[in-house]
């Protein structure tokens, strides 16, 4: 069905009546939604009733510039697993995160897929090391991506009082 003159005073009509595409497609009858859209752009039909909300100007802070050289990065902090008998807090071990071994097309199926260095720069690597059975990363990297349950507070009286105080 093509459209006549009758059509699109109709649909110009429904447009600034705030209708969407697809109702005044259904209205219509024999058109789609994207023919009625198409058709609205080729007319220059832009205004549309709103609803009465007012504009809000948005600020946007501007980013910061990149760094165009990526210096080597220092060595990442891991924190040991924490077994559930010690609640004291874990030491911190260190990671080398010199240049890994795997690229984008050298990295296998069982290789650390641990990213290193700057992902704009030619210098970007993986880790490459034999990753641990059923994950991404080998054992130091999962330890860093993967960090341990906290242990819940105990609540005592006093804690039960407070919340109980929210529903009296």
């Amino acid at each position: 069905m093509g459209w006549t003159d009758e059509r699109v005073e109709l649909l110009k009509k429904l447009w600034q009546d705030g209708l969407s595409a697809s109702q005044i497609a259904k209205q219509l009858g024999g058109v789609t939604r994207n023919a009625v859209i198409g058709k609205v752009h080729r007319l220059g039909l832009s205004g549309r009733a709103t609803p009465s909300k007012p504009q809000r100007t948005t600020f946007k802070a501007p980013r910061p510039a990149r760094a165009a050289v990526a210096a080597p990065s220092a060595p990442r902090r891991i924190a040991e697993p924490v077994s559930a008998a010690a609640p004291a807090p874990a030491p911190v071990r260190y990671v080398d995160e010199s240049p890994g071994t795997a690229t984008v097309l050298t990295l296998g199926a069982h290789m650390c897929k641990w990213p290193i260095g700057d992902p704009s720069l030619d210098t970007f690597t993986f880790c490459g090391r034999r990753s641990e059975e059923n994950g991404p990363y080998c054992h130091e990297h999962a330890c860093v991506a993967y960090q341990p349950a906290q242990a819940k507070k105990k609540s005592g009286a006093a804690e039960l009082a407070r919340s109980l105080r929210r529903y009296i």
